[in-house]
Parts: C-alpha cells; structure tokens; sequence
C-alpha cells in the first residue's frame, strides 16, 4: 500500500532528497569541472535528454491514468445509485403483501452501501460494511424469488424484476475492483527514482555555474514533488486530499426517495 505517500509528509520527503540530490550532483560536477574544466558535461546531454524524456513520460502516463480511474470511479457511484433506483422501482412488480417487507430491506441495504464508503475505522470498518451489504443482498435476493414464484403476480415480472436486482448487486463487485485497482507499486517507485536521478543531472548540469542558483532548484523539485503528490492523490481518493466523496450524495438522493 501506498497510502502513507498520500499526504503532504511524502511529498516534502521527496521535495527535500531533491533538494539533497540537486546538491550532490552540483558537487560532483563542481569535482569534475575542477579537472577538466569547460569540458567536464561533454557528452552528457544525450543521457540527460534520455533521463528527463522518460521522467516527462512516466509523469503523463501515471497522471493520465490516475484521473481516468477517478472519472471511472465517479461513474460507477452513479451507475449504482441507477442500478438502486431502478430495482425500488420494479419492488412495485411484487405481490403487494410483499412489497412492505421488501422496501424495508430496500432501505436497509441502501443504508449499508452509504456507510461503505464513508465508513471510519479504516479497512476493518469498510469491510464490515460490506459484509452487511453483501447479506442484506442475499436476504433481497431470496425472498424476491420466493415471491415473484406466486401465482399472483404479473405475467413477465420475473423478467422485469430479476435483471434489476442482479445488475444492483453486480455493480458493487465492480466498484470493489475499481478501488483496488492501481497501477503496480514498481511503476511508482520508479517515478519517484527518475525524479530524484533526474534531479541530481540537474545539480550536475549547473555545476559550471559557480553560484547556487536556488530559485531554480527549489522551483524544479517543488514541481516534481507537487505533481507526485497530485498524481498519487488522485489515484487514492477516499484517502488524500482530492477525494471522490463529493459523489456519494447521489446514493444518498436515491434514498431520501425511499418514503
């Protein structure tokens, strides 16, 4: 997990080793440039390039997918929020005895997938949440085949009824898996390494430059860490800064329907 890279403590430790590493390539090439003088960068441009291109792909990549899993992420809260919505609305195909009962469970179960996401307690908190869901879903389930196998109800609700309890309880896997779904911890492990590489060319490429130039430095690692952080941020939603709570009202409005 990486979770503790979420906060503003990740981003000022990967601020301040760019800062550390920006200072020890400016040493190095200050070394370097004692000995050889002007021609000490000779032939470094092409790995400098190669280094910084790569950076400059890793950062749109990762960025690109990190805000198309949060968009995915925002859609599925309104695909279930239909999904819910639409089965209430088919309980009306049931028996009428066995609609009361039914809207109950209704309520419940939309109740349960409320607190899912904003359950406190960490992990232990959301699974419990989704243990009650998951067995509010088979009571729902159960006795709506129990009552659609009436000889009183309507020709054709099986029909009706049955692919809209099965697509509401579907959704919830689908919104299990676009949770846990990230890129590998390599992919950023790897930005963060370019990142600090790309900062110690830095430092080494400025070395003939006798004077520390620190508005350059603490501007180029302040990007890099800030964007790092974004990126991660965005990948995490329900646990950093930008957050995809803002969504949930929309399972909250098909409750307040639920009269």
């Amino acid at each position: 997990m990486l979770t503790p890279l979420l906060g503003a403590s990740g981003a000022v430790v990967l601020f301040l080793s760019m800062i550390l590493f920006v200072e020890v390539g400016r040493r190095l090439g200050r070394l370097r440039f004692a000995r050889d003088g002007e021609s000490f960068a000779r032939g470094t441009a092409p790995a400098e390039s190669a280094v910084f291109a790569l950076l400059g792909l890793l950062v749109a990549f990762t960025f690109s997918g990190a805000a198309s899993r949060f968009e995915a992420r925002r859609q599925l809260i309104s695909e279930e929020a239909n999904d819910i919505g639409t089965a209430w609305l088919r309980i009306d195909m049931l028996p009428v005895d066995a609609q009361p009962e039914m809207r109950a469970l209704f309520r419940r179960y939309t109740d349960a997938r409320i607190a899912t996401y904003g359950a406190m307690g960490g992990e232990a908190g959301v699974r419990a949440k989704h243990v009650e869901a998951a067995e509010l879903q088979g009571l729902i389930w159960s006795k709506t085949v129990a009552a659609l196998k009436r000889e009183d109800v309507p020709v054709g609700a099986a029909q009706v009824v049955l692919p809209a309890l099965n697509d509401m309880i579907d959704i919830t896997t689908t919104r299990v898996t676009a949770t846990e779904n990230h890129p590998p911890a390599a992919i950023f492990g790897l930005l963060a390494l370019l990142c600090i590489v790309g900062a110690m060319l830095f430092g080494y490429g400025a070395a003939s430059n006798p004077e520390r130039n620190w508005l350059y430095k603490v501007t180029f690692a302040g990007i890099m860490a800030s964007t790092v952080f974004v990126i991660l941020d965005i990948e995490y939603p329900r646990e950093g800064v930008i957050r995809i709570d803002d969504a949930d009202h929309l399972l909250v409005d098909v409750r307040k329907t639920m009269q």
